[in-house]
Protein backbone atom coordinates (compact mmCIF):
# COMPACT_ATOMS: atom_id res chain seq x y z
CA UNK A 1 0.00 0.00 0.00
CA UNK A 2 1.56 3.54 -1.04
CA UNK A 3 -0.29 6.37 0.54
CA UNK A 4 0.11 9.67 -1.59
CA UNK A 5 -0.56 13.35 -0.87
CA UNK A 6 -0.82 14.49 -4.21
CA UNK A 7 0.35 13.67 -8.03
CA UNK A 8 0.37 16.13 -10.81
CA UNK A 9 1.91 17.07 -14.18
CA UNK A 10 3.60 20.11 -14.39
CA UNK A 11 7.61 21.98 -14.83
CA UNK A 12 9.59 21.34 -12.37
CA UNK A 13 10.78 24.42 -10.81
CA UNK A 14 13.91 24.15 -8.40
CA UNK A 15 17.35 23.08 -9.23
CA UNK A 16 19.64 21.82 -12.44
CA UNK A 17 16.51 20.31 -14.01
CA UNK A 18 14.42 23.38 -13.53
CA UNK A 19 11.64 24.03 -16.58
CA UNK A 20 11.67 20.06 -17.57
CA UNK A 21 8.07 18.95 -17.67
CA UNK A 22 7.87 16.43 -15.00
CA UNK A 23 4.98 13.99 -13.28
CA UNK A 24 5.32 15.13 -9.13
CA UNK A 25 4.57 12.59 -7.01
CA UNK A 26 4.17 13.67 -3.28
CA UNK A 27 4.39 10.73 -0.61
CA UNK A 28 2.89 11.09 2.77
CA UNK A 29 5.14 10.91 5.85
CA UNK A 30 8.68 12.13 6.59
CA UNK A 31 10.98 11.08 9.12
CA UNK A 32 11.46 14.37 10.56
CA UNK A 33 8.73 16.17 11.12
CA UNK A 34 5.01 14.88 11.76
CA UNK A 35 3.62 17.43 9.51
CA UNK A 36 1.61 19.25 12.02
CA UNK A 37 2.03 22.19 13.36
CA UNK A 38 2.01 21.39 16.90
CA UNK A 39 4.69 19.30 16.38
CA UNK A 40 7.11 21.67 14.36
CA UNK A 41 8.88 23.48 17.15
CA UNK A 42 10.41 19.83 18.38
CA UNK A 43 11.07 18.46 14.85
CA UNK A 44 14.49 17.76 13.33
CA UNK A 45 13.25 19.89 9.93
CA UNK A 46 11.06 22.68 11.23
CA UNK A 47 11.14 24.94 8.25
CA UNK A 48 9.38 22.58 5.94
CA UNK A 49 6.81 24.92 3.43
CA UNK A 50 4.96 21.33 2.37
CA UNK A 51 1.91 20.03 2.91
CA UNK A 52 2.31 15.87 3.11
CA UNK A 53 -0.11 15.00 5.62
CA UNK A 54 -3.15 12.97 4.42
CA UNK A 55 -4.13 11.79 0.79
CA UNK A 56 -6.38 14.28 0.20
CA UNK A 57 -4.54 16.55 -2.69
CA UNK A 58 -5.52 16.19 -6.20
CA UNK A 59 -4.36 13.36 -7.93
CA UNK A 60 -3.57 11.80 -4.31
CA UNK A 61 -4.94 8.19 -2.73
CA UNK A 62 -3.97 4.63 -1.54
CA UNK A 63 -2.58 2.74 -3.76
CA UNK A 64 -2.69 -1.03 -3.67
CA UNK A 65 0.33 -1.81 -5.44
CA UNK A 66 3.24 -0.54 -7.57
CA UNK A 67 1.28 -1.24 -10.80
CA UNK A 68 -2.08 0.62 -9.37
CA UNK A 69 0.35 3.56 -8.63
CA UNK A 70 2.13 3.38 -11.88
CA UNK A 71 -0.53 3.33 -13.88
CA UNK A 72 -1.51 6.34 -12.15
CA UNK A 73 1.46 8.03 -12.83
CA UNK A 74 1.79 7.32 -16.21
CA UNK A 75 -1.72 8.45 -17.05
CA UNK A 76 -1.04 12.10 -16.24
CA UNK A 77 1.90 12.79 -18.84
CA UNK A 78 0.95 13.84 -22.06
CA UNK A 79 -0.21 10.68 -24.81
CA UNK A 80 2.56 9.57 -26.91
CA UNK A 81 5.23 12.16 -25.76
CA UNK A 82 8.89 11.36 -25.11
CA UNK A 83 10.87 12.38 -22.20
CA UNK A 84 8.66 10.74 -19.72
CA UNK A 85 10.19 12.16 -16.09
CA UNK A 86 9.19 11.13 -12.94
CA UNK A 87 9.80 13.75 -9.36
CA UNK A 88 9.31 11.79 -6.13
CA UNK A 89 8.89 14.40 -3.10
CA UNK A 90 7.54 14.11 -0.05
CA UNK A 91 7.91 14.72 3.12
CA UNK A 92 10.70 11.88 2.75
CA UNK A 93 9.65 9.75 -0.30
CA UNK A 94 12.27 7.06 0.78
CA UNK A 95 10.25 6.41 3.11
CA UNK A 96 7.83 4.52 0.75
CA UNK A 97 9.72 4.17 -2.84
CA UNK A 98 10.79 1.15 -3.41
CA UNK A 99 12.44 -1.15 -6.55
CA UNK A 100 9.17 -2.30 -7.48
CA UNK A 101 8.29 1.02 -8.35
CA UNK A 102 11.12 2.03 -10.07
CA UNK A 103 10.94 -1.00 -11.85
CA UNK A 104 7.45 -0.63 -13.29
CA UNK A 105 8.04 3.33 -13.99
CA UNK A 106 11.26 1.82 -16.08
CA UNK A 107 9.48 -0.81 -18.21
CA UNK A 108 6.92 2.37 -18.98
CA UNK A 109 10.21 4.28 -20.29
CA UNK A 110 9.80 7.08 -17.28
CA UNK A 111 13.10 8.43 -16.32
CA UNK A 112 13.06 8.72 -11.71
CA UNK A 113 14.11 11.38 -10.12
CA UNK A 114 14.23 11.85 -6.19
CA UNK A 115 14.53 14.91 -3.80
CA UNK A 116 15.19 13.20 -0.68
CA UNK A 117 16.18 14.50 2.80
CA UNK A 118 19.44 12.02 2.37
CA UNK A 119 18.82 10.44 5.82
CA UNK A 120 17.49 6.99 4.56
CA UNK A 121 18.92 4.48 2.40
CA UNK A 122 17.78 4.62 -1.47
CA UNK A 123 16.64 2.06 -3.40
CA UNK A 124 18.86 1.40 -6.81
CA UNK A 125 17.71 2.66 -10.06
CA UNK A 126 16.95 5.99 -9.35
CA UNK A 127 18.14 8.29 -12.69
CA UNK A 128 18.12 11.44 -10.78
CA UNK A 129 19.02 11.80 -7.03
CA UNK A 130 18.41 15.28 -5.03
CA UNK A 131 19.53 15.42 -1.63
CA UNK A 132 18.14 18.95 0.36
CA UNK A 133 20.15 17.95 3.65
CA UNK A 134 18.63 19.19 7.10
CA UNK A 135 20.04 20.78 10.25
CA UNK A 136 20.79 18.28 13.23
CA UNK A 137 20.13 15.23 10.73
CA UNK A 138 22.62 12.38 9.81
CA UNK A 139 22.96 12.00 6.54
CA UNK A 140 23.49 8.18 4.63
CA UNK A 141 23.26 9.60 1.25
CA UNK A 142 26.40 11.37 0.56
CA UNK A 143 26.82 11.43 -3.38
CA UNK A 144 24.19 11.83 -6.06
CA UNK A 145 23.59 14.39 -8.54
CA UNK A 146 22.92 17.34 -6.82
CA UNK A 147 22.60 19.07 -3.61
CA UNK A 148 20.10 21.13 -2.39
CA UNK A 149 21.12 23.69 0.30
CA UNK A 150 17.97 25.67 1.90
CA UNK A 151 19.87 28.88 3.37
CA UNK A 152 20.52 29.87 5.95
CA UNK A 153 20.32 27.02 8.20
CA UNK A 154 21.40 27.58 11.75
CA UNK A 155 24.18 26.03 12.75
CA UNK A 156 24.53 24.80 8.59
CA UNK A 157 27.89 26.03 6.88
CA UNK A 158 27.46 25.05 3.34
CA UNK A 159 31.70 24.84 3.44
CA UNK A 160 31.31 21.07 5.34
CA UNK A 161 29.24 20.08 2.17
CA UNK A 162 31.46 20.78 -0.92
CA UNK A 163 33.15 17.43 -0.41
CA UNK A 164 30.67 14.91 -0.76
CA UNK A 165 30.47 13.24 -4.23
CA UNK A 166 27.62 15.57 -5.92
CA UNK A 167 27.79 16.80 -9.61
CA UNK A 168 26.23 20.21 -8.69
CA UNK A 169 25.65 22.70 -5.15
CA UNK A 170 22.79 24.77 -5.02
CA UNK A 171 21.67 27.06 -2.42
CA UNK A 172 17.83 28.08 -1.67
CA UNK A 173 16.75 31.02 -0.47
CA UNK A 174 14.50 29.55 2.77
CA UNK A 175 11.28 30.61 2.12
CA UNK A 176 9.93 32.39 5.11
CA UNK A 177 8.95 35.95 6.43
CA UNK A 178 12.93 36.94 5.76
CA UNK A 179 12.49 35.57 2.30
CA UNK A 180 13.64 38.84 0.80
CA UNK A 181 16.83 38.94 3.42
CA UNK A 182 17.59 35.16 2.77
CA UNK A 183 17.28 35.40 -1.22
CA UNK A 184 20.09 38.43 -0.85
CA UNK A 185 22.23 36.70 1.48
CA UNK A 186 21.99 33.50 -0.66
CA UNK A 187 22.82 35.23 -3.88
CA UNK A 188 25.77 36.96 -1.98
CA UNK A 189 27.20 33.20 -0.33
CA UNK A 190 27.25 32.20 -4.39
CA UNK A 191 29.38 35.48 -5.76
CA UNK A 192 32.13 34.68 -2.69
CA UNK A 193 31.85 30.76 -3.29
CA UNK A 194 31.25 30.14 -6.39
CA UNK A 195 31.37 26.17 -5.98
CA UNK A 196 27.06 26.92 -5.13
CA UNK A 197 24.52 28.05 -7.48
CA UNK A 198 21.54 29.78 -6.67
CA UNK A 199 18.51 28.00 -6.69
CA UNK A 200 14.92 29.42 -6.68
CA UNK A 201 11.56 28.20 -6.72
CA UNK A 202 10.76 29.38 -9.67
CA UNK A 203 7.21 27.85 -9.67
CA UNK A 204 6.01 29.65 -6.81
CA UNK A 205 7.35 33.05 -8.20
CA UNK A 206 5.41 31.93 -11.42
CA UNK A 207 2.26 30.82 -9.76
CA UNK A 208 2.45 27.11 -10.65
CA UNK A 209 1.95 24.22 -8.45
Amino acid sequence: MYQIKEMYYTLQGEGERAGRPAVFCRFTGCNLWSGREKDRENAVCTFCDTDFVGVDGPGGGKFSDESALCIAIDALWPNLEPNKYVVFTGGEPALQLDSKIIDELHKLNFEIAIETNGTLKLPGGIDWITVSPKADSLLTIIQGNELKLVFPQTDVDPFNYEKLEFENFYLQPMDNYLREENTQKTIQYCLENPKWRLSLQTHKYVGMA
